[in-house]
């Protein structure tokens, strides 16, 4: 028995292979179960470059006519590819450009991500290209609440700080569950409820409903951020 767990822990870690580069970083390479999507989801990062996948152009700030959107989107992607890459399965960040957001837009849907940042780090998931699900570490300069991640964090009218903190040690890998339908969210990290069914607010028009499809994006401020699993399921409008 205790050679069974003994060979179940050597599996686990596998499945995270650490090294140190030549600069004396630290990387770590993506299982064999990493970035393959469990039933009913699909893939937004798959593990080997950034398909579906842009530069930011802000949901707000968005040209009206086909040409000047796709010039904006072209630029903006152009250096975002210098800056968010791909490394052993994991999707990096160097914090030295900005958002990355999927190209297509959504409404309703549920998703997975898996996140990890550094002493102080702080990002976030915008949902349909408002700000945001938040990801920072709790005893981070930007955090002076001291609350764990999964809060509402632009909220102002409705709730904005998770129920519980729930964050794993800075430096390892957090779980987010997020559920959109409507104007109302869902989050679970590591599997504790954080947000319940609580209406994200428009950021960008403050007096107006939030858009019913946006982009989903990883936020940056200007940190290293690591990303993997990302999955999403679409719901019915």
């Amino acid at each position: 028995m205790r050679r069974w767990f003994a060979l179940s822990a050597l599996a686990i870690a596998l499945g995270l292979v650490s090294t140190w580069t030549d600069a004396g970083e630290k990387t770590e390479k993506a299982g064999p179960s990493d970035n393959m999507p469990p039933k009913g989801f699909t893939a937004l990062f798959n593990g080997k470059d950034l398909t579906g996948w842009q530069g930011l152009v802000q949901i707000n700030k968005r040209k009206k006519s086909e040409a000047e959107y796709k010039a904006q989107v072209e630029a903006a992607t152009k250096e975002a590819v210098k800056h968010w890459t791909v490394k052993d399965g994991i999707l990096l960040y160097d914090g030295k450009n900005n958002n990355l957001q999927t190209a297509k837009d959504y409404a309703n849907f549920e998703m997975y991500v898996d996140w990890k940042i550094d002493a102080s780090g702080d990002s976030g998931i915008y949902l349909r290209g408002n700000p945001q699900v938040q990801i920072w570490d709790i005893n981070g300069k930007n955090n002076p609440k001291k609350i764990g991640s999964g809060g509402l964090y632009n909220n102002r009218k409705n709730p904005s700080d998770p129920l519980v903190a729930a964050d794993n040690p800075i430096g390892t890998w957090n779980t987010f569950y997020n559920k959109m339908v409507g104007d109302k969210v869902t989050v679970r990290l590591n599997n504790k409820l954080v947000v319940d069914n609580t209406p994200l607010e428009n950021y960008w028009a403050k007096d107006q409903p939030l858009p019913t499809r946006g982009p989903i994006e990883l936020q940056h401020h200007g940190d290293h951020l690591w990303f993997k699993n990302i999955y999403v399921k679409e719901l019915p409008d």
